[in-house]
């Protein structure tokens, strides 16, 4: 399996061009005892610059050939990623595909606490990336020049698994609004620099290229400038995490306010689950006295007291397509899956 993957440079080719030994590279990366400080350090630093991975990577891989490994990233903790139920769809999609052809899979975090792959891009064949890590994470990754599929964000010159998050965000929004309410509040997801709860008043937003939160905002707000619905930035609001907690703190307060919001657009099925639990509590009704609508199409949404009005994500598909596309039975490409409006008694449809 080759995907888009850069050829390999030699250890004699790096050696010519530095202008030493290919025995002093291979001590650069093997034995740094043999050689001083600033010298090896010079080494590695050329050799970086020329997108050389080390001696011991290119040679274990002539000598394993194929592992039948590939390592699974995700963005976020594992404990965190476990507990999602649209990581887990992702995941079981990703196995369905490999446990025929014996593949194994390697699931690891993204996090800089990981210093270093040691040893890991030369384990395995090749990396699924499920959600953008850091931009030195990635850096890393592309430097060892393995194979890479990123699911929900892209990647240059590697294969991208995504939905239109912003279409799909507009489509939810368009019908939420027939119900023309008065205010419409927002309930984000990791929108902002800033690692907290903050409102669009003074916050920074991430860069909406490579965001898929960022993204449905702006289908959010594609759907209300078309229809000439105004939602301020004081309404617009970004937790930290898809967590119960932060979501219904969040719905409290909102529905708490003098200008309480009657439709709360929610960027993931569990802030919309969460923003149903806080409203009953505070005696509203979901959907007569608040309208919520939601985003993933998680079970637990469709099989709820007040079933979700939201958006199905294909997560296993997504699975599925980049572990297809790693093994070849699908064609190499970038892919933008269906995710269609799934209704709900949430935000029912309008009776005309």
């Amino acid at each position: 399996m080759a995907i888009r993957r850069a050829k390999r440079l030699t250890l004699k080719q790096v050696a010519h061009a530095i202008g030493v030994s290919t025995a002093t590279v291979s001590n650069a990366f093997n034995r740094p005892s043999q050689l001083s400080l600033e010298l090896r350090e010079e080494i590695l630093q050329s050799c970086k610059k020329m997108g050389y991975a080390g001696p011991h990577a290119e040679s274990r891989q002539l000598r394993t050939s194929k592992t039948k490994v590939i390592a699974v990233m995700l963005s976020h903790q594992l404990s965190y990623s476990f507990s999602d139920p649209v990581a887990n769809f992702v995941l079981q999609g990703i196995s369905q595909v490999f446990d025929e052809p014996e593949y194994n899979i390697l699931v690891v975090p993204s996090r800089r606490e990981l210093q270093g792959l040691s040893g890991l891009e030369a384990f395995v064949e090749g990396f699924i990336i499920y959600g953008p890590p850091s931009q030195d994470r990635l850096n890393e990754l592309i430097y060892h020049r393995k194979a890479i599929i990123a699911i929900d964000f892209t990647l240059e010159n590697s294969v991208s698994i995504n939905i239109d998050n912003r279409k799909a965000a507009r489509d939810c929004a368009e019908f939420a609004f027939a119900h023309n309410p008065r205010k419409t509040a927002v309930i984000g997801l990791r929108m902002t620099k800033e690692q907290e709860t903050k409102s669009m008043v003074d916050a920074t937003l991430l860069d909406e290229s490579n965001n898929i939160m960022v993204q449905r905002l702006l289908g959010f707000q594609d759907a209300a400038l078309k229809l000439d619905h105004h939602i301020p930035d004081s309404a617009i609001w970004s937790i930290p995490d898809n967590t119960h907690f932060y979501a219904y703190e969040m719905a409290r307060y909102l529905l708490q306010r003098p200008e309480k919001p009657e439709l709360i657009l929610c960027m993931s099925d569990r802030i919309a689950l969460s923003a149903m639990q806080a409203a009953h509590d505070l005696g509203f009704s979901v959907p007569q006295d608040i309208l919520i609508t939601g985003f993933d199409g998680i079970d637990e949404g469709r099989h709820s007291v007040v079933p979700l009005t939201t958006i199905e994500q294909p997560s296993m598909e997504k699975g599925r397509a980049a572990a297809q596309i790693f093994l070849g039975q699908r064609e190499e490409e970038n892919l933008i899956l269906h995710a269609p409006l799934r209704v709900g008694q949430s935000c029912p449809k309008v009776e005309t």
